[in-house]
């Protein structure tokens, strides 16, 4: 069942790295800019680590859903719900629900997802943690900005995809 409303957004690099140690692999400025514009205003759905590695807690202006399996567990300044259906079901109304992670958020949703919106490093880098490899014959770019970082030396795709 794909759900058109539920977009996933992530920073990948070319070997689907997307963290380590609970950290991001990278930070372009621009990137987070893009998040922040992207995901204002709307339902953003984590997981309680990346809960934990936000500097400051929930997002401001946007409704925090964090999924966790632990029963009762709550967090301040945030919806808590217990497994990716409840997840869904929470915002079935919403117009746009954001996956922000972390890895096995995604794993999970990655089936679901009917919207992709990829930062792609065109490198590779040691990680711990990795998107699911995605099989582009299943999207459709919707479209795409190539760009380079000066403070990090290397190029960098925004590509925004649709499923179908």
């Amino acid at each position: 069942m794909i759900c058109p409303n539920i977009a996933i957004i992530v920073a990948i690099a070319q070997n689907f790295a997307i963290g380590k140690n609970n950290d991001l692999l990278f930070h372009l400025p621009n990137d987070l800019k893009r998040f922040k514009k992207i995901t204002s205003g709307h339902a953003v759905i984590m997981g309680k680590k990346t809960l934990f590695s936000l500097p400051n807690g929930p997002l401001p202006n946007r409704r925090n859903i964090v999924i966790t399996d632990v029963a009762g567990e709550t967090f301040e300044g945030c919806e808590t719900v217990y497994s990716i259906s409840e997840a869904v079901e929470a915002v079935r109304n919403e117009e746009e629900a954001f996956v922000i992670g972390g890895g096995m958020i995604y794993l999970q949703f990655y089936p679901i997802a009917g919207k992709l919106y990829l930062t792609m490093a065109h490198r590779n880098f040691e990680a711990d943690t990795f998107f699911p490899e995605i099989n582009f014959e299943e999207w459709t770019v919707v479209s795409r900005e190539d760009l380079f970082d000066e403070k990090n030396n290397f190029n960098y795709s925004n590509i925004d995809l649709v499923r179908g």
